[in-house]
């Protein structure tokens, strides 16, 4: 009698089973690791930002809400809102339509109402 070489149903559905295991425990994690990334790429949009705007005071002795004077660029996706620039501060306000509801803000200087969830000067922070 010629024995035949192959898998069993039986043995097919215990590792379609496992992968499956498997898959529900990766994905949460890599979710979570873009959500991450998403926060970390805010945050440094709003550092450049920062930098960005002491280079412009530093020509010009007033901050400007006007991007397009700053050498600055975000990174995709993300948006940054200078909410407000005076001769004494700025302040602004980083999203990315992906990381909702995770919302970055930045201020320095003299401004009248520091943006939510900003609370100190110069301290990046996010909620």
């Amino acid at each position: 009698m010629a024995s035949r070489r192959g898998f069993t149903l039986i043995e097919l559905l215990i590792v379609v089973v496992i992968i499956g295991i498997l898959a529900t425990i990766a994905v949460p994690k890599f979710k979570a690791t873009k959500g991450r990334a998403y926060a970390a790429s805010l945050r440094g949009d709003l550092h450049n930002l920062a930098t960005a705007e002491e280079a412009y005071f530093f020509q010009s002795a007033s901050y400007t809400a006007d991007t397009s004077r700053l050498a600055f660029r975000t990174t995709n996706g993300v948006l940054v809102t200078i909410v407000e620039a005076t001769t004494g501060g700025w302040a602004a306000i980083a999203t990315h339509p992906l990381s909702y509801p995770l919302t970055c803000a930045l201020f320095n200087g003299n401004i009248a109402t520091p943006p939510s969830p900003a609370t100190a000067e110069g301290v990046i922070t996010c909620q």
